[in-house]
């Protein structure tokens, strides 16, 4: 069994970066086909994905965040990172680690969520 636990500070002050760390257990995050992945969720909003670290070290990440996210990882600790630079009150969320793994219908490719953590709430106030 997967289990995914997000870490990390409470508080941020704005302008300051976030961060965040994602410890996976039950498997690696070197397997071939998986994606570690990090998403918010904002007072009365919806989800929103805001990257991912492939099994390889490949990063993706969501063009509007793009310029102040950036996810790596320590294969030593079994752990993924997710930083946020320039943080305003706006970046206030719950923030999620989860897992996907790219799978192939026959004809198209997709890679749906499947493990994900219990989320952290991180507010960003002076």
């Amino acid at each position: 069994q997967v289990q995914l636990q997000e870490s990390g500070p409470g508080l941020v002050k704005p302008s300051q970066t976030l961060s965040l760390a994602c410890t996976v257990s039950g498997g690696s995050i070197t397997t071939k086909s998986y994606y570690w992945n990090w998403i918010r969720q904002s007072p009365g909003k919806g989800l929103e994905w805001m990257g991912a670290i492939g099994w390889s070290g490949s990063t993706f990440y969501s063009p509007s965040l793009k310029s102040r996210t950036s996810i790596s990882r320590d294969t030593s600790r079994n752990q993924f990172t997710l930083q946020l630079s320039s943080v305003s009150p706006e970046d206030t969320a719950v923030y999620y680690c989860a897992r996907s793994e790219l799978l192939y219908s026959g004809s198209y490719y997709y890679c749906p969520l499947d493990y994900w953590g219990q989320g952290t709430q991180v507010t960003v106030s002076s």
